[in-house]
């Protein structure tokens, strides 16, 4: 393809499936397109989770601002078996579709929990149709690392954790965003240039074991390298002999920043380095240690007093291992038809959805998050409570200014801080209250009764 096979600005309205466009053909072709509200929500949280912390936002706002089909898509689309007989005027309309609604949402880095709306488009129906795939693709996935992040630097108590992930992520994109959503999570940095680059999240990274592997002595290879970087040089010890390599630090200089440990009992090994580099007079020297590291290993070397400062995380992170997909949905929650709003649901079993445009509050106690009401969005709480949702655009344009990347991770640092320890646990963690209000509730019960008859 003239292109490449990736996603580009260009392209990425194209990441639909198929049947978010012939249901756009035959909402034109019907004459349907009133004003339609879509909220994008998880059932249920994924294994001993008791939250889920958001990420991604800054990514939909962008596709939706850039949001077009071009010339050569369009007429691709008339080669579409399932369009070859469809009205040129449905092409037409498709190459001046433009996204031109409202999008409120709740912030990257909050935590939210099942059934709250991420967020909330209002628009056009073939509009706000047409975005389902690609809203829920960024939400889920961006989200779900976010949240394997944020577990594993609980864990890590107060040791940094960074991302060491990118080649074990399922594509280049993919590693991006694993690094931008780790730091949201709190992570200290990323070993992906590309994702420090664009994001400017701090870089880290020491060498691998072909680095010493290329000298003829594991002594010279770490000379070498101390040579070009004093003072940040990491050294990599388990290419051969894990406890010799760490006698042989003094020998390298006593400016060393650390040594990286990759493989073995990690908290045997941490514990016989750290009293090599003590008895030589490196007390300063920091131990990071790397290899298939995830929240409950991490979580077990903290309990046994490991003296480890930083754990390198990679495939756990970036694919979220345990839990690799978060069931987010996109659904019809209300339309406009005849200047009358109508709420809208639907009942299959285990699949129900919940009626009206809504809102998030969120409540306090002794300094902890307590609980969240769900309610109509233009209903008022009924104490003091902190929305949630908030507008990001409106008539298609972008109506505040973006938070950076370190105002985020501040904001995921603060909601994660608030919630109570029994909800951080990382088995069997407490169920955070959420409730439906009274004013919801009736909405329910209205439409299930309007749909009965």
């Amino acid at each position: 393809m003239d292109n490449g096979f990736f996603v580009t600005r260009e392209n990425e309205a194209l990441l639909t499936d198929l049947y978010e466009l012939t249901m756009a053909a035959a909402y034109w072709a019907n004459g349907i397109n009133s004003t339609a509200s879509f909220e994008l929500y998880f059932r249920r949280l994924p294994p001993n989770r008791s939250y889920v912390l958001t990420a991604g936002l800054e990514q939909i706002i962008d596709y939706l601002l850039n949001f077009h089909f071009s010339e050569n898509q369009i007429e691709w689309f008339r080669s579409v078996e399932q369009f070859d007989h469809l009205d040129q005027k449905f092409f037409d309309f498709l190459s001046g579709l433009r996204f031109t609604g409202e999008l409120r949402a709740i912030p990257e880095g909050t935590t939210v929990f099942p059934l709250e709306p991420l967020l909330q488009i209002t628009a056009p129906l073939i509009e706000s149709q047409i975005l389902e795939t690609y809203l829920l693709n960024v939400l889920n996935s961006q989200s779900m690392m976010a949240t394997k992040a944020a577990r594993m630097v609980k864990a890590a108590a107060g040791s940094s954790v960074i991302d060491f992930g990118a080649r074990r992520a399922q594509s280049p994109q993919a590693a991006l965003y694993a690094a931008r959503a780790s730091y949201i999570g709190g992570c200290q940095g990323t070993s992906n240039v590309l994702a420090a680059f664009l994001a400017d999240i701090p870089a880290y990274g020491t060498t691998a074991h072909s680095f010493t592997m290329a000298f003829e002595s594991e002594l010279k290879a770490f000379r070498a390298y101390h040579r070009v970087f004093p003072k940040r040089t990491v050294l990599l010890l388990d290419t051969y002999d894990t406890l010799e390599a760490a006698r042989k630090a003094k020998l390298v200089g006593n400016d060393l920043a650390a040594v990286r440990i990759d493989s073995g009992d990690l908290l045997d090994l941490s514990r016989k380095v750290r009293k090599i580099l003590d008895d030589d007079g490196l007390q300063n020297v920091q131990i990071m240690v790397s290899g298939d590291l995830n929240e409950f290993k991490i979580a077990d070397l903290v309990s046994a007093n490991a003296p480890i400062d930083s754990f390198g995380v990679g495939t756990e992170l970036v694919t979220s291992y345990d839990a690799p997909a978060l069931n987010g949905v996109y659904k019809l929650v209300e339309m406009t038809i005849g200047g009358k709003r109508i709420s809208r649901i639907k009942t299959s079993q285990g699949k129900p959805s919940y009626p009206g445009r809504k809102q998030v509050y969120r409540y306090q106690k002794n300094h902890y998050h307590s609980h969240d009401v769900i309610t109509l969005a233009e209903e008022a709480p009924s104490e003091d409570g902190m929305p949630m949702l908030q507008t990001y655009m409106e008539a298609g344009k972008r109506v505040v200014d973006l938070p950076s990347l370190t105002e985020i991770r501040k904001r995921a640092a603060f909601h994660l801080d608030a919630l109570d320890p029994s909800f951080h646990d990382l088995n069997g963690a407490a169920e955070y209250p959420v409730v439906f209000s009274q004013g919801l509730k009736q909405e329910l019960r209205k439409a299930e009764r309007s749909i009965q008859k």
